[in-house]
């Protein structure tokens, strides 16, 4: 099966829960009816065709159950009125002997009622979600801007996944701030979910945009960093909430202007960034950094990386939700092995957007489209006609 069929197969296993439980259309008309529909007339057939003391003919009790699930109240309910005609008049055409009586009929009746109100809470419960689900989109995309495409003299793309949660909102966050000192790139993780979380992820990205343009040593955008969230942390303990210790894990990445041969790395309790070139796949050194927010157990200022990078190599940075993903056994997604593999078969991988869409598919596929937690895949590569330097902040 292509990557791009799968693709698809697991986008429609994670579709928003109200697109589940909505009607089914063929050509915008609905045919969620169809289904209950064709059961009944299932059962009907079945009840003349057995012998008169096998009656199927109460079993009509579950069309309403079932259009429940996929209908909307008005036709559920129609639905419900149809099985207890067709219950009356099916079991009142067999002689006497062999008819059920009363007391099905009310089960039916009964059953037909539930069903309807079942799905009345059912429909409710979707409307509720659909807008928490909103109100979490609209809150990402406040957060992490849009970003012009080759924006600072790099190429870039990026994906957020949501968890499968209803409405906790994650705090993975973005972004790309050009500059007189080069392009810095920013990816990072707040702990913990919910608004606190995404309030911090606003915080570190506000700070972040101004120190990364006007600060020359990436060390000091860094430490701004620490200090604007610590200064969030301090203002939400005066408020009296409980986000008031959330840190973030995060990794800076500074490209110079006066070297195109090397990358500038600041680690801050993140996965080091990996290294794609049709070559292969190899981790940037970027150990023993404290996640934001830590910052005072080891005073001073970070450990500033300068790894090598080759023109051809793309920066591909995951927030955890993509290496702790697991699969039905526990296994978690062996992000460098996949890549590594699907570079060697098709080396045009390594470009940004095609190397994202991998690793989305793969973490994904690995985990039967159920993810635990908020994922962030992003990819950067310097373009071969730009430093990235000089470039203006759009917003």
């Amino acid at each position: 099966m292509s990557q791009v069929r799968r693709w698809r197969d697991l986008r429609i296993r994670r579709r928003d829960p109200v697109d589940l439980a909505g009607p089914l259309q063929v050509r915008g008309h609905s045919v969620a009816w169809v289904p209950p529909v064709v059961l009944l007339a299932a059962i009907v057939v079945a009840d003349y065709s057995t012998p008169g003391d096998v009656r199927v003919v109460p079993w009509a009790v579950l069309v309403p159950g079932v259009a429940a699930t996929m209908c909307g109240v008005r036709e559920t309910a129609v639905i419900a009125v149809l099985a207890i005609v067709t219950y009356a008049v099916v079991d009142g055409s067999w002689p006497s002997e062999y008819q059920e009586g009363p007391a099905d009929f009310l089960l039916t009746v009964v059953g037909g009622c539930l069903a309807t109100v079942a799905c009345a809470f059912r429909v409710r419960r979707d409307r509720r979600m659909g807008h928490m689900r909103t109100v979490t989109e609209i809150i990402r995309r406040t957060v992490l801007r849009p970003l012009p495409p080759h924006w600072g003299g790099l190429d870039h793309a990026g994906v957020y996944l949501t968890a499968e949660t209803e409405a906790d909102v994650g705090g993975d966050f973005y972004d790309i701030q050009p500059g007189p000192h080069g392009t810095r790139v920013l990816v990072g993780d707040v702990q913990g979910k919910g608004l606190g979380a995404v309030e911090a992820a606003a915080a570190l990205l506000s700070a972040f945009r101004e120190a990364a343009h006007y600060e020359p040593e990436l060390t000091v955008v860094a430490q701004h960093l620490e200090a604007r969230l610590l200064r969030q942390r301090g203002r939400k303990r005066q408020l009296g909430s409980k986000d008031g210790d959330r840190f973030a894990t995060a990794v800076l990445v500074g490209f110079p202007v006066t070297r195109r041969d090397l990358v500038e790395m600041v680690v801050l309790g993140h996965e080091p960034p990996l290294a794609v070139s049709p070559r292969g796949v190899r981790s940037l050194p970027g150990g023993g950094g404290l996640p934001l927010g830590l910052g005072e157990l080891a005073p001073g200022p970070p450990f500033l990386h300068r790894p090598q990078l080759a023109r051809d190599e793309t920066l591909l940075m995951c927030t955890d939700g993509v290496t702790e993903a697991r699969d039905g056994q526990g296994a978690f997604y062996p992000l460098v092995d996949a890549v590594r593999e699907a570079v060697t078969r098709d080396p045009g991988l390594t470009e940004p957007a095609r190397l994202v869409d991998f690793v989305r598919v793969g973490t994904l596929e690995h985990s039967g489209g159920r993810l635990t937690d908020d994922t962030t895949v992003f990819a950067v590569r310097r373009l071969p006609e730009t430093g990235g330097a000089g470039e203006e902040d759009a917003g």
